[in-house]
């Protein structure tokens, strides 16, 4: 049937190039698929489902969770006393975002996150946008993670280089995660128990000293809101929005996890920030003084001095270096996930796939990460300004905002794209449009704040960005541009073709084969021509020297890189022989060489024209 096919096109040509034309079609019928056995090859093979409730929880918990360490001083020099209320409506805005995400993931149980969504429901070039954004935001919670477990270590070790522990802290855990995701998250577990554990004694023993006595919270509750009210809760809101990073995580690593656990890890992080995060921030405004919130990197612990003492302040302080830690585990999973679905996707190299034979993880994806990570945390260590005491995590915060929040818009329009696109897909889960369209503003009103506080974001992000989607754009783009080499290549090939084709002559009296020798290393050595004649005149054929046939053949052999051919003129030599051969042969005379003539030669030098003497 192939056969016949290929006959009838036989007489028909292609509108492309034959290294582009790919062949016609075939055709083949499969009567039983079932009688060869189909193996998938490992890089095919989907991850296996290994992660329960809580160990998938604690992996993307540990990220969303210690947001709680910094969103409560930044809310409050942002809102003033309002800031437990934004951080409420925020948690609100995230109830919204269980259904979207559940959606979602229940339609299409696969990694990616808002790239896998997008790609399902629209152009693989658009989900490449949500892509970057997301390892984006995995770099940048990586980093800043890393970075300000360092800074927590740091108070209590002063000795500690925070830069170097920083890169020792990454390679860890990119070690850590080559050992395998169930390793990991039985680290990310142990974190996990331990960082509730110590935001419940903080809670606790903090409501203990506010209700004994509250006179410190009337006063902070007394100020007036920063800028005014509406200004108060509009940027509050927007800084408050930070407190929900890491949600996203936990659709990045679907695959790994067991049938149903991953709406149950959107709720259990809805339930942890929903709790801790406002309640966090209003036990804060019994315990600090609203004026000592700007700049604040320590709150938790100074609420943990001032609730209890130094024990539970160095307890907090730990407890902020592991879950800190923690997130960062969270990142390596995450972007795993995802960059294993986009090389499976081809929207990067395939290497990326290759497992080690030991632990069957994609150990390119996690050093690349590594790296990747280093590589920025240096360019942001050398960039951030001393003067202004600008630190690592202040100069990539613009970074972690727009693309996190870049991230969950994405996730929303993608939902939307997935009710009208795909709407008979089967899902366990249904977000409402309402839900789904104020989720989606509550985000764009987050992005459009942290923006308008701090426009200098926005400049950096495009930086970090356009580097990102660099990468990418070179892998869709990678056949145009492999053409635009190859138009390149061919026209640097016609110019060496061009300089090459020009003809040198050398004419021999039946020199013997060494003077012929030196004369082919000369032209090889001194012209760029392909091609040199070997001219002999004579006056008889008799005169034609015996072995110039098999000397000239030799030397073919030995330089193939240069085409030696004979031409016999019978005739005198002279200049109107020169001049008529240099027409004849289309070889300017300065191209025409001889050996130096003896004290017999008719003929001076200057009337040849330019020939050249080359032995």
């Amino acid at each position: 049937m192939a056969t016949d096919h290929e006959d009838n096109h036989s007489e028909k040509s292609s509108p492309v190039e034959q290294w582009e034309f790919a062949g016609w079609g075939t055709a083949e019928q499969i009567r039983d698929v079932r009688k060869e056995e189909v193996q998938l090859a490992p890089l095919d093979r989907a991850p296996q489902h290994k992660l329960g409730q809580w160990r998938a929880t604690a992996i993307c918990g540990n990220d969303i969770t210690s947001s709680c360490l910094y969103v409560s001083a930044l809310c409050a020099t942002t809102a003033g006393r309002y800031a437990p209320i934004v951080l409420a409506i925020v948690a609100a805005i995230l109830y919204l975002f269980r259904k979207v995400y559940a959606e979602v993931g229940s339609a299409l149980p696969l990694n990616g996150g808002a790239y896998n969504v997008l790609l399902n429901t629209t152009t693989k070039a658009k989900a490449s946008v949500a892509a970057c954004l997301t390892l984006l935001s995995y770099i940048a919670t990586a980093v800043i993670s890393a970075y300000e477990a360092m800074e927590y270590a740091h108070h209590l070790y002063h000795g500690l280089p925070i830069i170097a522990a920083t890169v020792g802290l990454l390679l860890v855990f990119a070690m850590l995660n080559i050992l395998g995701i169930t390793e990991s998250a039985v680290v990310a577990l142990g974190i996990f128990i331990f960082h509730i554990a110590t935001l419940t004694v903080l809670v606790v023993v903090s409501a203990i000293k506010v209700i004994g006595d509250p006179t410190l919270f009337s006063q902070n509750w007394s100020q007036p809101p920063p800028g005014g009210l509406i200004s108060a809760l509009y940027f509050g809101f927007a800084s408050a929005m930070l407190g929900i990073s890491g949600f996203e995580s936990s659709a990045n690593f679907i695959e790994e996890q067991k049938p149903g656990v991953f709406p149950k890890t959107l709720r259990n992080m809805w339930v942890a920030v929903g709790v801790f995060n406002p309640t966090i921030s209003l036990l804060s405004l019994g315990l600090i003084p609203l004026a000592n919130f700007a700049g604040t990197n320590d709150l938790l612990a100074q609420m943990a001095l001032t609730s209890w003492g130094p024990f539970l302040s160095s307890w907090v302080s730990i407890d902020a270096v592991l879950v800190l830690s923690g997130a960062v585990l969270t990142s390596y999973v995450g972007v795993t996930g995802l960059v294993r679905r986009m090389a499976l996707d081809r929207c990067l190299p395939q290497k990326l796939l290759a497992q080690n034979r030991l632990r069957g993880t994609n150990h390119w994806i996690i050093l690349g990460f590594f790296l990747l990570c280093w590589a920025i945390l240096e360019i942001a260590h050398n960039n951030a300004d001393p003067t202004k005491k600008e630190t690592v995590a202040q100069l990539l915060a613009g970074v972690y905002t727009i693309s996190f929040l870049g991230v969950m818009a994405l996730f929303a329009i993608g939902n939307m794209l997935l009710k009208v696109k795909r709407s008979r897909l089967p899902r366990a889960v249904r977000a409402g449009w309402p839900s789904v369209t104020l989720g989606l503003a509550a985000v764009l009103a987050g992005i459009s704040g942290n923006i308008q506080s701090d426009p200098r974001r926005v400049r950096i992000f495009l930086f970090f960005f356009i580097g990102v989607g660099a990468v990418i754009a070179v892998m869709f783009l990678r056949i145009q541009l492999l053409k635009i080499v190859l138009f390149i290549a061919r026209a640097v090939a016609e110019s060496i073709s061009q300089v090459t084709s020009l003809t040198v002559v050398y004419f021999t009296r039946g020199d013997n084969l060494a003077a012929l020798n030196r004369a082919a290393q000369y032209v090889l050595a001194n012209e760029q021509t392909r091609t040199l004649k070997v001219v002999h005149v004579y006056q008889s054929e008799d005169q034609i020297p015996a072995n110039l046939s098999d000397d000239l053949h030799k030397l073919d052999e030995i330089y193939p890189q240069l085409r030696i051919d004979f031409v016999g003129v019978q005739g005198k030599f002279g200049p109107e022989m020169i001049e008529a051969l240099s027409q004849r042969l289309g070889v300017p005379k300065n191209y025409m060489f001889i050996g130096t003539p003896g004290d017999r030669f008719p003929h001076n030098i200057a009337d040849l024209g330019g020939v050249r003497v080359i032995l």
